[in-house]
């Protein structure tokens, strides 16, 4: 019998730039959402990929063009709008940076692996 349980998980870690300028919205509960959508290169062709990233520590000066790193996960994000209830398909981001800041980067996917890759345990 194996030592250790399997782990589903859901963990995004997606590289492009920005194909429009950023969106901040004040939601009824208080919190901002940062709307971002991220290009990105696939053998397919270039994919338009949306973000959702909610209370951002700052909001960042970002223009369209500007290459990012996302780290967050893919959820199916219901809301309600004038015409009822909706839903949308997305990235929730739980970090953001730009590609440039290479340290920054290297941080965001050290966190993401170790979502992935927990510290082992030992058996007893």
């Amino acid at each position: 019998m194996p030592a250790h349980k399997e782990v589903l998980m859901n963990v995004v870690v997606l590289r492009g730039q920005l194909s429009s300028e950023p969106v901040v919205r004040e939601l009824a509960s208080g919190s901002s959402l940062l709307s971002l959508e991220v290009s990105t290169a696939t053998p397919e062709g270039l994919v338009s990929v949306p973000v959702a990233w909610f209370d951002p520590p700052r909001c960042p000066v970002w223009e369209r063009g500007v290459e990012v790193v996302v780290a967050g996960v893919v959820k199916r994000r219901f809301y309600r709008s004038a015409t009822g209830t909706q839903s949308r398909t997305e990235v929730v981001a739980y970090e953001v940076v730009e590609a440039r800041k290479r340290q920054a980067v290297r941080r965001l996917v050290e966190r993401s692996i170790q979502r992935i890759v927990p510290p082992t345990t030992p058996v007893e």
